[in-house]
């Protein structure tokens, strides 16, 4: 089974997970976007949608749904999305596309977060995968030397631009041997919004598709 096909078993099979009267979070990115294809076949079960990001709204009206916000719907019943690596202890890093600080605000908004992934984000310790962080555009260097401190490589991501009028820095290099603790700390530093660790609030769910299927794993 190639990449495609995974990343379309992963999303499908988290069609499953959504019940009548639900009011759905939407993440961002090519495993969702599979996702956002099969999801006119259940609207009767959708009471509403919010959206992770401006490209997944876009594909959602394009889908023929009616956005709402957390203003609207207060807390979810579900957010589904991707991620970039994730692990045994269901912490994730995410924000390859960017979307990473309204990612994190929907699955805190969550009762129940179900990541889809390929086997191949499958990892032992996070890190391989360069953590993106947003930061505010003034403070970049200040945030650079932080985590250079710790032997990170920091790189700013050329010509991009958050929904949030930021910028991402990814940061190479890093062992991030404790999530929790790597978050907790760098959420501290001023100037960074977000960072693309996902372990104070981990997935519930993580739905990973291999060549002999899709595995449901269960925090």
């Amino acid at each position: 089974m190639d990449q495609a096909s995974k990343k379309r078993a992963a999303a499908v099979a988290a069609l499953d997970y959504i019940q009548p009267g639900c009011l759905l979070g939407v993440g961002t990115g090519s495993t969702v976007n599979y996702l956002i294809e099969e999801l006119p076949s259940l609207r009767s079960r959708i009471e509403a949608v919010v959206a992770s990001s401006r490209e997944t709204e876009e594909r959602l009206a394009a889908a023929g749904f009616e956005l709402s916000s957390l203003a609207d719907t207060g807390d979810l019943d579900l957010y589904i999305d991707g991620a970039d690596e994730a692990n045994k202890h269901f912490h994730l890093i995410k924000g390859g596309g960017g979307a990473l600080t309204r990612e994190k605000v929907c699955a805190a908004a969550s009762r129940k977060f179900v990541c889809i992934i390929d086997d191949s984000k499958w990892v032992g310790v996070l890190g391989r995968f360069p953590l993106p962080v947003e930061v505010i555009p003034m403070a970049e260097s200040f945030v650079a030397r932080q985590f250079v401190k710790v032997r990170g490589q920091p790189v700013l991501r050329e010509g991009f631009v958050t929904d949030n009028g930021n910028h991402i820095l990814d940061v190479h290099g890093l062992v991030i041997s404790n999530p929790v603790e790597m978050e907790q700390r760098f959420n501290q530093v001023p100037g960074i919004v977000t960072v693309g660790i996902f372990a104070q609030r981990p997935a519930d769910v993580i739905l990973v598709a291999g060549d002999d299927g899709v595995r449901e794993l269960r925090r």
